[in-house]
């Protein structure tokens, strides 16, 4: 599995019932792995505030505020176009301490999952996994600058003869 570019690491065990709050900004190395992980030109800020909340011992919630600042090419004219990202989303953490983790290739599928709580195997969680999710489906996978319109390259030459036509008239020639 590839390491993810940011990582912020937490001991859910050490939470305590008022709960936590971590903001943080990526650092300029950070922000340069980002922008190679999601293909973009440049990423200016990122930013994230966490609140973790303990709602028993086994079971958290964790809600995030993502702001990030991105550069990528226009689909058309390939010149630099801006974009901001802000997403707020909460997670809902069940601490299993014998969960059997599936085979990379092994997939499972509960119908009505995304009611589920995610269960974690250690209570030592990556908060930066679930932001990362989050700022890679917010990219907009082909940007155009306003106002740009793909058109595709008229030819002023007649397509060529499909090979079935030249067939014809070489059966109607003989």
């Amino acid at each position: 599995m590839k390491e993810l570019p940011l990582s912020r690491l937490y001991n859910l065990g050490r939470l305590g019932q008022t709960g936590d709050e971590i903001s943080f900004q990526a650092s300029k190395e950070e922000r340069a792995e980002l922008a190679k992980t999601a293909d973009v030109l440049d990423v200016p800020s990122f930013s994230a505030h966490i609140a973790l909340k303990k709602i028993s011992p086994t079971n958290f919630e964790i809600a995030y505020r993502l702001g990030a600042e991105i550069v990528q090419a226009c689909v058309v004219t390939l010149e630099p176009l801006a974009a901001s990202i802000a997403r707020v989303f909460t997670r809902e953490l069940h601490y299993t301490p014998n969960l059997r983790r599936p085979a990379e290739k092994e997939v499972i599928v509960v119908p009505g999952d995304d009611e589920l709580p995610e269960e974690i195997g250690s209570l030592h969680f990556d908060l930066a996994g679930p932001l990362m999710e989050e700022f890679l489906l917010a990219i907009d996978p082909y940007p155009r600058a306003p106002g740009v319109e793909f058109s595709s390259p008229s030819s002023a030459t007649a397509p060529p003869d499909s090979p079935f036509a030249v067939l014809k008239d070489l059966k109607s020639r003989g």
